[in-house]
């Protein structure tokens, strides 16, 4: 199979602020729409590219104040979900599309849920990646919230100097066994990530690495009770093995969302390994 189009990274304009994109396939084919988490690289360049070989036109983007899209200050960002849902929204148009498959991982599953809830005539199918269906903060008394020994023992490490490239690569290797990541993986993609942050800000490149604007928005009102509301094809992808989001919150997910179908990916954490590709682009593909 031929090597799929792939182009550099660009600026989209949408909903007022310039957003970074990188699309792989032909263009006039159908869209699926890949919600960073915060940056694009949380989709594996392997993904993409199996999705764009199976006849899809792919486009990753990150969301405000991480990679090439707009940053302002990530530490007071003056922006909530919706504004996050809007954007995906009007991405989709930008792009010249009418409608896209959204695909939303981590915190961008968050925005994913909301966009497809809220555009009901914009996005026609939904893949939900470890992910949950409440916001950051305290979660329902039926999830299983972060496995607490996970969390003191990766938040109680030396924070390293974040305009430091090897320091962070270095952290970022250290923590990857403790979300049940692949070390190599996570000294490669938080290199690649420190590379794309346009500033020298230590907070901005906290909050490229670690998705801290995020953390600070108004996620408010809640959206889980109206999950059962979704009438569009929906798949729910997590790892077995992840204790920030565990494997819980991707069972309840699929099932109160009406038909969806649940992939579980043993020995999987936080992060997509390449080699669960083409699995999950087989599972993705037919929606």
């Amino acid at each position: 199979m031929a090597e799929p189009i792939r182009r550099g990274v660009t600026s989209v304009r949408a909903n007022g602020v310039d957003l970074g994109v990188e699309s792989f396939g032909r263009a006039d084919d159908p869209l699926v729409l890949l919600v960073g988490s915060p940056t694009m690289l949380s989709w594996p360049d392997e993904l993409c590219a199996r999705l764009a070989s199976g006849g899809r036109h792919v486009v990753r983007y990150d969301l405000r104040d991480s990679g090439a899209s707009a940053t302002a200050d990530p530490e007071n960002p003056n922006y909530d979900l919706r504004d996050l849902v809007a954007d995906a929204a009007a991405l989709v148009e930008a792009l010249g599309a009418a409608t896209a498959h959204l695909a939303g991982i981590g915190v961008g599953g968050m925005v994913a849920q909301v966009a497809a809830l809220d555009h009901l005539a914009v996005f026609t199918a939904l893949t939900l990646v470890n992910t949950r269906p409440v916001a950051p903060g305290p979660v329902d008394d039926d999830l299983p919230d972060h496995d607490p020994a996970v969390m003191g023992a990766l938040f109680s490490r030396p924070q390293p100097d974040w305009t430091d490239r090897d320091a962070v690569a270095a952290f970022a290797t250290a923590g990857a066994e403790l979300m049940s990541n692949d070390p190599e993986a996570a000294r490669t993609t938080a290199t690649r990530i420190w590379d794309r942050t346009p500033s020298n800000d230590p907070a901005v490149h906290q909050a490229n690495q670690l998705g801290m604007a995020f953390a600070r928005i108004d996620c408010s009102p809640r959206w889980r009770s109206r999950l059962a509301e979704l009438a569009i094809p929906t798949l729910v992808v997590h790892g077995r093995a992840n204790p920030f989001f565990p494997v819980g919150n991707g069972e309840a997910l699929a099932a109160e969302i009406p038909g969806a179908r649940l992939l579980v990916l043993d020995g999987v954490g936080t992060a997509l390994p390449d080699n669960a590709s083409d699995r999950i682009a087989a599972a993705m593909l037919p929606l």
